[in-house]
């Protein structure tokens, strides 16, 4: 059985926090060759993270175009952060 999107979304934000490197020192960040500003893709994605866990402590039910959206913008930045060199490619 296929969890509640509630469920869904949780285990997706714990996911995306375990994998992205999110208490890199900003020394880190913003050493060397740059492609997309890493410090400010990581501070929208914890944004994103954080509207989240607040609208489900509140109740709120995300919809699958909803899980699909944070899905997408977490690999992109993903994708953005080993191009930059911060994080190994899986």
């Amino acid at each position: 059985m296929k969890p509640a999107t509630n469920t869904a979304m949780r285990q997706l934000i714990t996911t995306v926090r375990s994998v992205m490197p999110f208490s890199i020192p900003i020394q880190e960040l913003c050493s060397g060759t740059c492609r997309g500003c890493a410090k400010k893709l990581l501070e929208y994605l914890d944004t994103e993270l954080s509207e989240w866990e607040a609208r489900l402590d509140d109740g709120e039910s995300p919809g699958f175009n909803d899980l699909r959206q944070l899905t997408k913008t977490s690999r992109k930045i993903h994708a953005a952060l080993v191009r930059n060199g911060l994080i190994e490619e899986p």
